[in-house]
């Protein structure tokens, strides 16, 4: 493996909820090649790098963010042949149905409501990881 390949995008703008993600995907030493974005424009902007060869395995993305919200990054990533077959994981509060349709519309892979309590959390975010890491046989 390249010693800069990312496995995981992380990208949330509140840094509770971020420390909460990457604590929970540490607990199941899925977090050794984590990289943790704040908005959808740094998303974006670190993607489209020219040098930029090593595409993530997964993404989790929150919806409500300054600058680009996630719908906007789902749409971007899914409608370019570079990025389409990454997958996505919506991670976000929004229980809004006109936001998990919309998001699986534009390709979102799945649409997880983030539980309140930490175990319920941890257990959801470790279970998401090994699917996606190492259940899930992407397209090489």
């Amino acid at each position: 493996m390249n010693a800069n390949a990312i496995d995981i995008i992380l990208v949330e703008d509140n840094p509770d909820e971020a420390k909460l993600t990457i604590r929970a995907l540490k607990k199941r030493n899925l977090a050794n090649n984590l990289l943790h974005l704040w908005d959808g424009e740094e998303i974006i902007q670190y993607l489209q790098k020219e040098q930029h060869n090593n595409l993530p395995k997964l993404i989790l993305l929150d919806l409500k963010m300054p600058k680009i919200d996630g719908l906007v990054v789902i749409q971007h990533l899914k409608s370019d042949a570079k990025f389409k077959s990454i997958p996505i994981v919506v991670l976000t509060s929004s229980k809004e149905n006109k936001d998990i349709k919309k998001a699986y519309e534009l390709g979102a892979n799945a649409y997880i409501v983030k539980p309140v309590d930490f175990e319920n959390f941890s257990q959801a975010v470790s279970e998401l990881g090994i699917f996606w890491l190492i259940i899930n046989q992407p397209p090489v």
